[in-house]
């Protein structure tokens, strides 16, 4: 059967490292994490899907609840034979992968969570996101990718990084969009969750995050046993394409501990 999602699947199949599986997050789709698979993927298989509703997989409007992203990306591994892999995910995506974590612990050998939050969401939040939803179905995305981009990332980040970011968020589908703020507005506190995390896990978070700030991953790294927190300097909400260095190095030393 054919995978449900789209994805790219680099590097060798044959490594005697773990697989990286990469969860982007809202709004935009696998090629977000492009510095990383190609930073990676000469010694390990590398697997970057697009979420259902996003890039070039399916889209299924209505609510996508988290456990649905996370049963997809199982789904995906299953068929590809990959029983276990090193996990990570920025901002939705990480917390896809707090939800997969959640639902499959086994199969999860490190974690990786960038610029999230393990928090379930407030009254006020649910209320805005279902505002957003309605905005993103009524206009499109057009006007939000323009609003939102120097949130995403820094006002002073290279215009081709930029450039990249709007254009991902511009063309992700409303309905997908919509549905996934839908979701992702009835998550769980995944906080005590956390707090029984036995892998190598990395937190990491741009220094000028406003919408995930520094004080928000500093409580997260607290809260995982032997966790290690990196901040990146010269970056937003975006610090593995605004600035994929640092990034990886900090990547690269959490896969030596696995």
């Amino acid at each position: 059967m054919a995978p449900f999602l789209a994805y790219e699947d680099k590097g060798p199949q044959n490594a005697t490292a773990l697989p990286l599986v990469l969860i982007h997050g809202h709004p935009f789709d696998r090629t977000m994490w492009a510095p990383q698979t190609a930073a990676f993927s000469a010694e390990r298989r590398v697997i970057v899907p697009d979420l259902r509703g996003y890039g070039a997989s399916p889209v299924v409007p209505g609510i996508t609840p988290l456990s649905v992203f996370a049963q997809d990306v199982a789904d995906l591994l299953d068929e590809l034979r990959v029983p276990a892999c090193v996990l990570g995910g920025l901002s939705m995506g990480g917390q896809i992968a707090m939800e997969f974590l959640r639902l499959f612990p086994g199969r999860v050998r490190g974690l990786l969570l960038a610029d999230t939050s393990p928090a379930a969401e407030t009254p006020a939040g649910k209320a805005a996101r279902a505002a957003a939803a309605d905005r993103l179905l009524r206009e499109g995305m057009g006007g939000y990718a323009d609003e939102v981009l120097y949130g995403m990332v820094a006002p002073y980040a290279r215009p081709e990084v930029a450039a990249h970011v709007h254009r991902m968020m511009a063309g992700t589908p409303p309905e997908g969009a919509a549905a996934a703020l839908r979701g992702r507005a009835e998550r769980p506190d995944y906080r005590d969750l956390l707090t029984r995390v036995r892998v190598p896990t990395l937190v990491v978070v741009g220094e000028d995050d406003g919408f995930t700030p520094l004080p928000e991953a500093e409580s997260m790294h607290a809260g995982i046993p032997g966790s290690a927190l990196h901040v990146v300097k010269g970056a937003a909400h975006l610090p593995n394409l605004e600035r994929p260095e640092p990034f990886n190095k900090a990547l690269a030393e959490l896969l030596a501990r696995v």
